[in-house]
């Protein structure tokens, strides 16, 4: 019960505070793995190249397996212009990285294609401080994906089924990690108008392993339009009880 309410706490803080991310990381985290060795209360902190390139992985207070990967520079969200600047962080390939967190807490090795990373758009987000989700995808998503992996080519087009009821763009990439593959620069360099208004758009990678046994990932994003009810929280495309990896 002790537990319950610290966690409801914790979550009703973070609800509450905008920054509640940036002051985990930037004030606990990064110190004590300065000072410490000792990333706690992240799960990691990565500071080989400097602040201004790190990066922390950080236990959600939500479900059971869900992580988070949050730059220790300090970064609004997707639209942030240093996401684009040559030579920038692949944040996601290092997000790709750190599944691992996430099959240590689903106790088994987890299906390429059954993991998952999400980054919100500005309209669809509760802090103010980049975050990508690190967990396992949705089990009807993994399964349309599947189902219709072929149809995705090395060329952004509309994907033909919805997921999770919302349409998506997608891309595939291949190679078993990113290697010079940055998703965000993907989206801005090539989704028409995408650069300039980076903010109302959400990105999702998932996992797969293509029909010629390529392995690779999918890339999704979606366009935020308030008036048409669609915020762009790729989030959803996730499933935070990592259904999968039960039995």
């Amino acid at each position: 019960m002790a537990i319950a309410l610290v966690l409801l706490g914790a979550a009703c803080v973070q609800a509450a505070n905008p920054n509640a991310l940036w002051e985990i990381v930037h004030d606990q985290c990064v110190p004590n793995q300065e000072r410490n060795a000792d990333p706690t209360p992240c799960a990691r902190v990565v500071l080989g190249e400097g602040v201004a390139r790190g990066y922390a992985i950080l236990k959600d207070i939500r479900g059971a397996t869900q992580f988070l990967l949050i730059p220790t520079a300090r970064l609004a969200g997707i639209e942030a212009p240093d996401l684009l600047v040559p030579n920038a962080p692949n944040y996601l390939a290092a997000a790709w990285h750190a599944r691992r967190f996430v099959e240590e807490r689903a106790h088994r090795t987890l299906p390429r294609d059954a993991l998952s990373l999400a980054i919100n758009s500005a309209l669809a987000r509760s802090q103010n401080q980049l975050h990508i989700h690190i967990d396992c995808a949705r089990a009807d998503v993994v399964e349309a994906l599947r189902e219709h992996g072929a149809q995705i080519g090395p060329q952004w087009a509309p994907l033909d089924v919805p997921l999770a009821g919302q349409h998506y763009m997608a891309i595939r990439v291949t190679g078993e990690e990113f290697g010079t593959a940055d998703p965000f620069m993907l989206l801005a360099d090539e989704v028409p108008g995408a650069r300039e208004n980076m903010g109302s758009h959400t990105l999702v990678v998932v996992g797969a392993i293509f029909p010629d046994g390529t392995p690779g990932f999918i890339i999704l994003d979606q366009h935020a339009d308030l008036v048409a009810g669609v915020r762009g929280r790729g989030e959803d495309l996730q499933d935070h009880a990592c259904t999968l990896a039960q039995p």
